[in-house]
Formats: structure tokens, sequence, C-alpha cells
């Protein structure tokens, strides 16, 4: 149980991922365990603006785009260019260079006046120094119903870890509405009610 107070911002227990261990994560494994499309595709529509935080090597970004289409727009956030740098080339090499755009932010939120009909954070908001912060955030730049999908490692995180981070979205004004089922992650799926 969370016995923080409201008043003090979680702090990132776990560190950031080195950019170079995403090569462990993203490969033809992964594609075969977590398929873009089966996982977003019930949430993420042609003209779509999306945002991924902690894109990594961008393995859903570039599944975000498939799906968004050349009408929509993807933002893909991290706080190591390595990471922006793997996904831009991928993007370049799939033909979805015009639909991603890369966004280095510091950590400590997003920074850009968006609105948003979706977004994921996999594997990336226990890594965050203030995770409240960046969920206040998030539920900002969310159009009313739009859906934000939090994922997280099951066998990093655990369950009490992950239900301490669904509260803290719940604080930010989310409800939740699924738990939907991917091997070996937790998954909440939240949605933005009020403006």
């Amino acid at each position: 149980m969370n016995t923080m107070s409201s008043e003090q911002p979680e702090t990132n227990k776990h560190g950031v991922c080195p950019w170079w261990m995403a090569y462990a994560f993203d490969n033809p494994l992964r594609r075969l365990m977590h398929p873009p499309a089966r996982i977003l595709g019930p949430y993420v529509q042609e003209g779509m603006t999306a945002l991924d935080l902690g894109c990594g090597f961008g393995h859903y970004s570039l599944g975000m785009a498939r799906l968004t289409g050349k009408t929509g727009k993807v933002v893909a956030v991290d706080v190591q260019q390595k990471m922006l740098d793997k996904t831009m080339g991928r993007a370049r090499g799939d033909g979805l260079a015009d639909i991603i755009q890369p966004l280095l932010c510091d950590g400590h939120g997003i920074g850009l006046p968006l609105r948003l009909d979706f977004a994921l954070a996999s594997n990336s908001l226990h890594e965050t120094p203030d995770p409240r912060r960046l969920l206040s955030e998030l539920f900002g730049m969310l159009s009313p119903g739009g859906l934000f999908l939090l994922m997280e490692p099951g066998v990093h995180l655990r369950q009490e870890e992950f239900e301490a981070e669904v509260a803290m979205a719940g604080a930010a004004g989310f409800i939740e509405v699924d738990r939907p089922r991917v091997i070996r992650q937790r998954c909440s799926l939240l949605k933005k009610t009020a403006p």
C-alpha cells in the first residue's frame, strides 16, 4: 500500500533502463508476444493523435503509426536520445517517419501543448522521477473520453507497486475501465471522463 502523502512526489525506485538494454527487449520474441496491432488496435484508430511515453526503440510507436495512418500523428517520447534515434531510423525504414514526431524530455514532464486521443506508457511509468506529476500532465493532454493504457513489466514491478500507479492515475482524474491481458505485463486501461 502506498503510504506517501499526496504532497510528496513518488520517487523513481527503479532507475532508467540504459539504451543498450533495449536490444534485449526489442527482439522477434517480443514482436510475437506483444504485437502492437493486437494490443493497441482496439484503442487506436486512423486519424488519431497518440503518444508513446518511454518509446524505447519504437516497438509500439511504429505500431501506433500504422494504426493512425497518414492522417494521424504519433509522438514518441523518451529521455534518451539514442532511443529516439533508433525509433526514427526504424520509422524511416518502414516509411512511417512522417507520422512519428520524436520528443526528448527530461523525465519530469512532456512539455508540449498537445491534445491526445490515446496515450501509452509501456514499461516506463515506474522509471519516471515524479509519476504523479506526469499522470496529471497526461490527464490534461487527453481529450474527454481519451484512453491511457498503462503497461508495466510483471516480472520487474510488484503487484502492489502497479496498484499504487493505478491509484495515482485515479488521483489524477482517470477512471479504470479494463484490465487488458498481455503476456508478462500488468495492464490498466484508463479513461478521461471530465474535461
